[in-house]
Protein backbone atom coordinates (compact mmCIF):
# COMPACT_ATOMS: atom_id res chain seq x y z
CA UNK A 1 0.00 0.00 0.00
CA UNK A 2 1.37 3.41 -0.98
CA UNK A 3 2.28 5.78 1.80
CA UNK A 4 3.03 9.09 0.06
CA UNK A 5 4.97 11.92 1.64
CA UNK A 6 2.55 14.67 2.70
CA UNK A 7 3.06 18.41 2.43
CA UNK A 8 0.84 20.77 4.45
CA UNK A 9 -0.01 24.08 2.79
CA UNK A 10 -1.24 27.09 4.77
CA UNK A 11 -3.61 29.32 2.77
CA UNK A 12 -6.44 31.79 3.32
CA UNK A 13 -8.99 29.72 1.39
CA UNK A 14 -8.78 27.42 -1.61
CA UNK A 15 -10.66 29.77 -3.91
CA UNK A 16 -9.64 30.76 -7.45
CA UNK A 17 -6.94 33.25 -6.51
CA UNK A 18 -3.49 33.38 -8.07
CA UNK A 19 -1.61 31.46 -5.37
CA UNK A 20 -4.39 28.91 -5.05
CA UNK A 21 -4.57 28.37 -8.81
CA UNK A 22 -0.81 27.83 -8.81
CA UNK A 23 -1.07 25.28 -5.99
CA UNK A 24 -3.75 23.35 -7.86
CA UNK A 25 -1.66 23.39 -11.04
CA UNK A 26 1.17 21.80 -9.06
CA UNK A 27 -1.09 19.38 -7.18
CA UNK A 28 -2.78 18.05 -10.33
CA UNK A 29 0.60 17.22 -11.86
CA UNK A 30 2.11 15.43 -8.87
CA UNK A 31 2.48 11.67 -8.68
CA UNK A 32 -0.02 11.33 -5.83
CA UNK A 33 1.32 7.87 -4.98
CA UNK A 34 4.54 9.58 -3.90
CA UNK A 35 3.46 13.03 -2.70
CA UNK A 36 0.15 14.35 -1.38
CA UNK A 37 -0.96 17.85 -0.43
CA UNK A 38 -3.11 18.81 2.58
CA UNK A 39 -4.36 22.31 3.35
CA UNK A 40 -5.01 24.49 6.40
CA UNK A 41 -7.54 27.17 5.43
CA UNK A 42 -8.89 30.20 7.29
CA UNK A 43 -12.42 30.17 5.97
CA UNK A 44 -15.75 28.91 7.28
CA UNK A 45 -17.17 28.64 3.76
CA UNK A 46 -16.43 25.96 1.19
CA UNK A 47 -13.59 26.84 -1.18
CA UNK A 48 -13.84 26.63 -4.97
CA UNK A 49 -11.22 23.86 -5.09
CA UNK A 50 -12.26 21.91 -1.97
CA UNK A 51 -14.12 19.12 -3.77
CA UNK A 52 -11.26 18.59 -6.21
CA UNK A 53 -8.71 18.48 -3.39
CA UNK A 54 -10.67 15.77 -1.61
CA UNK A 55 -11.08 13.80 -4.85
CA UNK A 56 -7.30 13.91 -5.35
CA UNK A 57 -6.69 12.48 -1.87
CA UNK A 58 -5.96 15.68 0.03
CA UNK A 59 -7.43 16.80 3.34
CA UNK A 60 -8.62 20.28 4.35
CA UNK A 61 -8.32 21.61 7.91
CA UNK A 62 -10.34 24.83 8.40
CA UNK A 63 -9.32 26.98 11.37
CA UNK A 64 -10.00 30.51 12.59
CA UNK A 65 -7.68 33.28 11.43
CA UNK A 66 -4.76 34.81 13.29
CA UNK A 67 -6.81 37.97 13.80
CA UNK A 68 -9.65 36.04 15.40
CA UNK A 69 -7.57 33.80 17.65
CA UNK A 70 -4.57 35.96 18.53
CA UNK A 71 -0.97 34.73 18.13
CA UNK A 72 -0.81 32.24 21.03
CA UNK A 73 -4.10 30.41 20.32
CA UNK A 74 -3.37 30.50 16.60
CA UNK A 75 0.01 28.77 16.99
CA UNK A 76 -1.56 26.22 19.35
CA UNK A 77 -4.23 25.46 16.75
CA UNK A 78 -1.57 25.02 14.07
CA UNK A 79 0.42 22.68 16.33
CA UNK A 80 -2.73 20.62 16.98
CA UNK A 81 -3.22 20.01 13.26
CA UNK A 82 0.47 19.55 12.42
CA UNK A 83 0.69 16.85 15.09
CA UNK A 84 -2.08 14.77 13.49
CA UNK A 85 0.03 13.41 10.64
CA UNK A 86 3.66 12.99 9.71
CA UNK A 87 4.31 15.91 7.35
CA UNK A 88 7.46 16.04 5.24
CA UNK A 89 7.10 19.81 4.87
CA UNK A 90 4.94 22.79 5.81
CA UNK A 91 4.54 25.43 3.12
CA UNK A 92 2.99 28.75 4.13
CA UNK A 93 1.35 31.03 1.55
CA UNK A 94 0.13 33.68 4.01
CA UNK A 95 2.93 36.16 3.27
CA UNK A 96 3.88 38.25 6.33
CA UNK A 97 1.90 35.95 8.67
CA UNK A 98 3.84 32.91 7.50
CA UNK A 99 6.26 32.92 10.42
CA UNK A 100 3.56 31.69 12.78
CA UNK A 101 3.07 28.60 10.60
CA UNK A 102 6.76 27.84 10.36
CA UNK A 103 7.18 28.43 14.11
CA UNK A 104 4.46 25.86 14.81
CA UNK A 105 6.11 23.47 12.35
CA UNK A 106 9.47 23.97 14.06
CA UNK A 107 7.93 23.14 17.44
CA UNK A 108 6.46 19.97 15.87
CA UNK A 109 9.88 18.96 14.54
CA UNK A 110 8.93 19.24 10.85
CA UNK A 111 12.16 19.37 8.89
CA UNK A 112 11.17 21.51 5.90
CA UNK A 113 9.46 24.80 6.76
CA UNK A 114 8.80 27.10 3.83
CA UNK A 115 7.56 30.68 3.68
CA UNK A 116 6.38 31.74 0.23
CA UNK A 117 5.90 35.39 -0.75
CA UNK A 118 3.05 36.00 -3.19
CA UNK A 119 2.67 39.75 -2.70
CA UNK A 120 4.66 42.96 -2.68
CA UNK A 121 2.31 44.94 -0.48
CA UNK A 122 2.12 45.76 3.23
CA UNK A 123 -1.48 46.89 3.84
CA UNK A 124 -1.04 48.55 7.23
CA UNK A 125 0.71 51.72 6.07
CA UNK A 126 4.09 53.24 6.91
CA UNK A 127 3.70 54.49 10.46
CA UNK A 128 6.49 53.61 12.89
CA UNK A 129 4.25 51.12 14.72
CA UNK A 130 3.25 49.46 11.46
CA UNK A 131 6.81 49.15 10.18
CA UNK A 132 7.96 47.71 13.53
CA UNK A 133 5.18 45.12 13.25
CA UNK A 134 6.34 44.18 9.76
CA UNK A 135 9.95 43.94 10.96
CA UNK A 136 8.90 41.64 13.80
CA UNK A 137 6.98 39.38 11.43
CA UNK A 138 9.92 39.25 9.02
CA UNK A 139 12.23 38.33 11.92
CA UNK A 140 9.90 35.52 12.97
CA UNK A 141 10.07 34.14 9.44
CA UNK A 142 13.87 34.26 9.43
CA UNK A 143 14.24 32.39 12.74
CA UNK A 144 11.62 29.71 12.07
CA UNK A 145 11.64 28.97 8.32
CA UNK A 146 14.20 26.74 6.63
CA UNK A 147 13.41 27.90 3.08
CA UNK A 148 12.31 31.17 1.52
CA UNK A 149 10.40 31.16 -1.77
CA UNK A 150 8.89 33.82 -3.95
CA UNK A 151 6.85 34.17 -7.13
CA UNK A 152 8.83 37.21 -8.32
CA UNK A 153 11.76 39.49 -7.55
CA UNK A 154 9.38 42.16 -6.26
CA UNK A 155 7.62 39.78 -3.88
CA UNK A 156 10.98 38.47 -2.62
CA UNK A 157 12.32 41.95 -1.88
CA UNK A 158 9.14 42.86 -0.01
CA UNK A 159 8.89 39.94 2.41
CA UNK A 160 12.47 38.77 2.86
CA UNK A 161 14.48 41.92 2.20
CA UNK A 162 17.07 42.67 -0.45
CA UNK A 163 19.92 41.43 1.74
CA UNK A 164 18.65 37.83 1.81
CA UNK A 165 17.86 38.05 -1.91
CA UNK A 166 21.39 39.25 -2.71
CA UNK A 167 22.81 36.40 -0.61
CA UNK A 168 20.97 33.94 -2.89
CA UNK A 169 18.83 32.57 -0.06
CA UNK A 170 15.46 33.11 -1.76
CA UNK A 171 14.27 30.58 -4.33
CA UNK A 172 12.05 31.62 -7.21
CA UNK A 173 9.21 29.14 -7.64
CA UNK A 174 7.63 30.26 -10.88
CA UNK A 175 3.86 30.47 -11.20
CA UNK A 176 3.59 27.76 -13.80
CA UNK A 177 0.43 26.98 -15.74
CA UNK A 178 -1.06 24.09 -17.68
CA UNK A 179 -0.29 25.22 -21.24
CA UNK A 180 -2.34 22.73 -23.25
CA UNK A 181 -5.85 23.79 -22.08
CA UNK A 182 -5.26 27.27 -23.56
CA UNK A 183 -4.25 26.03 -27.01
CA UNK A 184 -6.27 24.87 -30.03
CA UNK A 185 -9.63 25.83 -28.54
CA UNK A 186 -11.41 26.63 -31.78
CA UNK A 187 -13.77 29.60 -32.13
CA UNK A 188 -14.33 30.42 -28.46
CA UNK A 189 -15.31 33.97 -29.32
CA UNK A 190 -18.36 32.83 -31.29
CA UNK A 191 -19.56 30.47 -28.55
CA UNK A 192 -19.08 33.08 -25.80
CA UNK A 193 -20.93 35.73 -27.83
CA UNK A 194 -23.81 33.29 -28.35
CA UNK A 195 -23.88 32.22 -24.70
CA UNK A 196 -23.96 35.79 -23.38
CA UNK A 197 -26.20 37.07 -26.19
CA UNK A 198 -23.72 39.77 -27.17
CA UNK A 199 -23.76 41.70 -30.46
CA UNK A 200 -21.72 40.02 -33.20
CA UNK A 201 -19.53 43.11 -33.65
CA UNK A 202 -18.75 43.36 -29.92
CA UNK A 203 -15.25 44.24 -28.67
CA UNK A 204 -14.62 42.31 -25.46
CA UNK A 205 -12.46 43.70 -22.66
CA UNK A 206 -11.96 40.94 -20.10
CA UNK A 207 -10.77 40.82 -16.52
CA UNK A 208 -10.33 37.89 -14.13
CA UNK A 209 -9.71 38.57 -10.48
CA UNK A 210 -11.11 38.82 -6.98
CA UNK A 211 -13.17 41.97 -6.39
CA UNK A 212 -10.74 43.70 -4.01
CA UNK A 213 -8.88 46.99 -3.71
CA UNK A 214 -5.70 45.54 -5.21
CA UNK A 215 -7.37 44.35 -8.43
CA UNK A 216 -8.71 47.86 -9.06
CA UNK A 217 -11.89 47.00 -10.99
CA UNK A 218 -13.12 50.57 -10.49
CA UNK A 219 -10.37 51.66 -12.88
CA UNK A 220 -11.71 49.23 -15.49
CA UNK A 221 -15.09 50.98 -15.27
CA UNK A 222 -13.43 54.33 -15.95
CA UNK A 223 -11.51 52.97 -18.93
CA UNK A 224 -14.71 51.42 -20.28
CA UNK A 225 -16.59 54.69 -19.84
CA UNK A 226 -13.87 56.46 -21.79
CA UNK A 227 -13.90 53.82 -24.55
CA UNK A 228 -17.66 54.10 -24.96
CA UNK A 229 -17.39 57.80 -25.77
CA UNK A 230 -16.03 56.88 -29.20
CA UNK A 231 -17.10 53.25 -29.68
CA UNK A 232 -20.31 51.81 -28.22
CA UNK A 233 -19.37 48.23 -29.18
CA UNK A 234 -17.08 47.70 -26.15
CA UNK A 235 -18.30 45.37 -23.42
CA UNK A 236 -16.41 44.34 -20.27
CA UNK A 237 -16.59 40.79 -18.91
CA UNK A 238 -15.68 40.75 -15.21
CA UNK A 239 -15.02 37.28 -13.82
CA UNK A 240 -14.69 36.59 -10.12
CA UNK A 241 -16.25 37.26 -6.74
CA UNK A 242 -15.14 39.21 -3.71
CA UNK A 243 -16.07 41.71 -1.00
CA UNK A 244 -16.15 44.74 -3.33
CA UNK A 245 -18.37 43.27 -6.03
CA UNK A 246 -21.52 45.11 -4.94
CA UNK A 247 -19.59 48.38 -4.74
CA UNK A 248 -18.33 47.90 -8.31
CA UNK A 249 -21.88 47.16 -9.48
CA UNK A 250 -23.08 50.37 -7.84
CA UNK A 251 -20.25 52.34 -9.41
CA UNK A 252 -21.10 50.89 -12.81
CA UNK A 253 -24.62 52.26 -12.42
CA UNK A 254 -23.31 55.65 -11.34
CA UNK A 255 -20.94 55.87 -14.32
CA UNK A 256 -23.65 54.76 -16.74
CA UNK A 257 -21.75 51.69 -18.00
CA UNK A 258 -23.75 48.84 -16.42
CA UNK A 259 -25.38 47.87 -19.74
CA UNK A 260 -21.89 47.31 -21.18
CA UNK A 261 -20.71 45.02 -18.38
CA UNK A 262 -21.36 41.35 -17.66
CA UNK A 263 -20.58 40.09 -14.17
CA UNK A 264 -19.90 36.39 -14.69
CA UNK A 265 -18.94 35.30 -11.17
CA UNK A 266 -16.72 32.25 -10.65
CA UNK A 267 -16.15 30.26 -13.84
CA UNK A 268 -14.50 26.94 -14.60
CA UNK A 269 -13.96 27.68 -18.31
CA UNK A 270 -11.19 30.27 -17.97
CA UNK A 271 -9.21 29.16 -21.08
CA UNK A 272 -12.33 29.52 -23.24
CA UNK A 273 -13.11 32.98 -21.87
CA UNK A 274 -9.51 34.14 -22.15
CA UNK A 275 -9.52 33.09 -25.80
CA UNK A 276 -12.72 35.06 -26.42
CA UNK A 277 -11.37 38.33 -25.00
CA UNK A 278 -10.13 40.93 -27.46
CA UNK A 279 -8.03 42.44 -24.67
CA UNK A 280 -7.22 41.36 -21.13
CA UNK A 281 -7.26 44.44 -18.87
CA UNK A 282 -5.32 44.15 -15.61
CA UNK A 283 -4.87 47.51 -13.80
CA UNK A 284 -3.75 46.11 -10.43
CA UNK A 285 -2.51 48.49 -7.76
CA UNK A 286 -0.04 45.83 -6.65
CA UNK A 287 0.75 42.24 -7.66
CA UNK A 288 3.17 39.66 -6.35
CA UNK A 289 3.14 38.18 -9.83
CA UNK A 290 -0.19 37.74 -11.66
CA UNK A 291 -0.62 34.19 -12.98
CA UNK A 292 -3.64 35.26 -15.07
CA UNK A 293 -1.22 37.28 -17.17
CA UNK A 294 0.55 34.11 -18.26
CA UNK A 295 -2.80 32.44 -18.92
CA UNK A 296 -3.97 35.34 -21.09
CA UNK A 297 -0.82 35.24 -23.20
CA UNK A 298 -1.11 31.46 -23.46
CA UNK A 299 -4.54 32.04 -25.01
CA UNK A 300 -2.92 34.48 -27.44
CA UNK A 301 -4.80 37.42 -25.94
CA UNK A 302 -3.14 40.86 -25.77
CA UNK A 303 -2.86 42.46 -22.33
CA UNK A 304 -3.01 46.06 -21.17
CA UNK A 305 -1.76 46.18 -17.58
CA UNK A 306 -0.53 48.55 -14.90
CA UNK A 307 3.18 48.97 -14.37
CA UNK A 308 2.64 47.68 -10.83
CA UNK A 309 2.49 44.20 -12.37
CA UNK A 310 5.97 42.57 -12.40
CA UNK A 311 7.69 42.67 -15.79
CA UNK A 312 8.46 38.98 -15.42
CA UNK A 313 4.84 38.28 -16.40
CA UNK A 314 5.70 39.25 -20.00
CA UNK A 315 6.34 36.03 -21.93
CA UNK A 316 8.10 37.81 -24.80
CA UNK A 317 5.22 37.39 -27.27
CA UNK A 318 4.75 41.13 -27.90
CA UNK A 319 1.31 40.92 -26.31
CA UNK A 320 1.79 43.06 -23.19
CA UNK A 321 1.60 46.83 -22.74
CA UNK A 322 2.53 48.25 -19.33
CA UNK A 323 1.00 51.63 -18.45
CA UNK A 324 1.18 53.73 -15.28
CA UNK A 325 -2.02 54.11 -13.31
CA UNK A 326 -1.15 57.81 -13.18
CA UNK A 327 -1.40 58.06 -16.97
CA UNK A 328 -4.34 59.71 -18.66
CA UNK A 329 -7.38 57.52 -19.34
CA UNK A 330 -7.06 58.38 -23.02
CA UNK A 331 -3.69 56.60 -23.12
CA UNK A 332 -5.23 53.46 -21.61
CA UNK A 333 -8.15 53.63 -24.07
CA UNK A 334 -5.88 54.12 -27.07
CA UNK A 335 -3.78 51.12 -26.06
CA UNK A 336 -6.87 48.96 -25.58
CA UNK A 337 -8.15 49.97 -29.04
CA UNK A 338 -4.76 49.24 -30.60
CA UNK A 339 -4.54 45.81 -28.92
CA UNK A 340 -7.97 44.66 -30.15
CA UNK A 341 -6.44 43.84 -33.54
CA UNK A 342 -3.39 41.95 -32.23
CA UNK A 343 -4.51 38.37 -31.55
CA UNK A 344 -1.74 35.73 -31.64
CA UNK A 345 -2.81 32.33 -32.96
CA UNK A 346 0.43 30.37 -33.48
CA UNK A 347 0.19 27.80 -30.67
CA UNK A 348 3.71 26.49 -31.27
CA UNK A 349 5.26 29.93 -30.73
CA UNK A 350 3.10 30.51 -27.65
CA UNK A 351 3.97 27.17 -26.04
CA UNK A 352 7.67 27.54 -26.89
CA UNK A 353 7.94 30.99 -25.31
CA UNK A 354 6.11 30.06 -22.12
CA UNK A 355 8.30 26.98 -21.68
CA UNK A 356 11.42 29.02 -22.48
CA UNK A 357 10.52 31.50 -19.75
CA UNK A 358 10.02 28.63 -17.29
CA UNK A 359 6.25 28.80 -16.80
CA UNK A 360 5.21 25.30 -17.85
CA UNK A 361 3.91 23.63 -14.70
CA UNK A 362 5.19 20.21 -15.76
CA UNK A 363 8.72 21.64 -15.92
CA UNK A 364 8.25 23.28 -12.49
CA UNK A 365 7.40 20.14 -10.52
CA UNK A 366 11.05 19.12 -9.83
CA UNK A 367 11.66 22.62 -8.40
CA UNK A 368 8.84 22.16 -5.89
CA UNK A 369 9.90 18.66 -4.90
CA UNK A 370 13.48 19.77 -4.37
CA UNK A 371 12.32 22.44 -1.90
CA UNK A 372 10.45 19.75 0.03
CA UNK A 373 13.47 17.46 -0.04
CA UNK A 374 11.39 14.84 -1.89
CA UNK A 375 13.24 14.75 -5.20
CA UNK A 376 15.23 11.57 -4.69
CA UNK A 377 17.33 12.02 -7.80
CA UNK A 378 19.25 15.24 -8.24
CA UNK A 379 17.72 17.49 -10.87
CA UNK A 380 19.73 20.00 -12.86
CA UNK A 381 18.54 23.52 -12.08
CA UNK A 382 16.09 22.18 -9.52
CA UNK A 383 15.60 25.67 -8.11
CA UNK A 384 16.44 29.15 -9.21
CA UNK A 385 18.09 31.56 -6.79
CA UNK A 386 17.05 35.17 -7.08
Amino acid sequence: MNNPDRVLHIVSAMDRGGAETLLMNVYRNLDKSKCQFDFITHSTTKGDFDDEIISLGGEIFPISSLGELGPLKYVKELIRIMSRKKFAAVHSHTDFQGGFSTLAAKICGIEKRICHSHSNNWPLGKSLKSLLTLKSLQTLIRVSATNYCSCSQEAADFLFGKKLVKQGKVNLLKNGIEIQPFLNLGDCRKSVIEELKLPKDVKIVGHIGRFSESKNQSFILKVLQNLLKSDSSFIALLIGEGPLKSRIEEEAVRLGVLENIRFLGIRDDIPRLMKAFDVFLFPSIFEGFGIVMVEAQCAGTPCVVSNSVPRSTDMGLDLVSFISLESDLNLWSQEVIKKTSQKLTDSKIIASNIKKHGYSIQDNIPHWLSIYGLNKQKQANASVNL
